[in-house]
């Protein structure tokens, strides 16, 4: 599983012309999956978002969690996270998990972090959409774990 993490002021998503998604201040999280992923995965990828410290404390040094704070998640389902263009010049998706069995795991991991106490948006899964934010730092992280 892997997550691209934006820390952002405001992160919106749109589909089909609608805006489906929209946080303020939080994280923007673009979400992949591979087909050897499951439950267990996912519950520590949010375990690891929502404490993950990189949140400014009041001295200006990323001390605090979303757990710590009133922050917000946007996930966004993102198969291409699991591009391989190593070789060639089209990327191979072969390391991405199907939809059948992306979207269990995607719905999951929105359980989880709402459990948790986060305020999530979503995009909408099987669909092309547009995503934007206003980076905050900016703060970027990738974040990857296997089973």
């Amino acid at each position: 599983m892997r997550v691209l993490v934006q820390r952002c002021t405001e992160a919106w998503v749109t589909s089909d012309g609608v805006e489906v998604g929209r946080i303020e201040a939080g994280l923007c999280c673009l979400v992949g999956f591979t087909p050897t992923d499951d439950d267990s995965v996912v519950q520590r990828m949010a375990e690891k978002l929502w404490h993950l410290r990189i949140f400014d404390d009041d001295a200006g040094v990323m001390n605090v969690s979303a757990a710590d704070s009133t922050r917000s998640f946007l996930l966004v389902s993102q198969f291409t996270l699991y591009g391989d263009a190593r070789k060639g010049r089209r990327p191979s998706w072969i390391d991405a998990a199907r939809p059948e069995q992306a979207e269990p795991l995607f719905e999951a991991l929105t359980g989880a972090l709402t459990d948790m106490g986060a305020t999530v948006e979503t995009g909408r899964f099987r669909t092309a959409m547009q995503v934007g934010l206003i980076n905050d730092g900016p703060v970027t992280l990738m974040l990857e774990l296997s089973s």
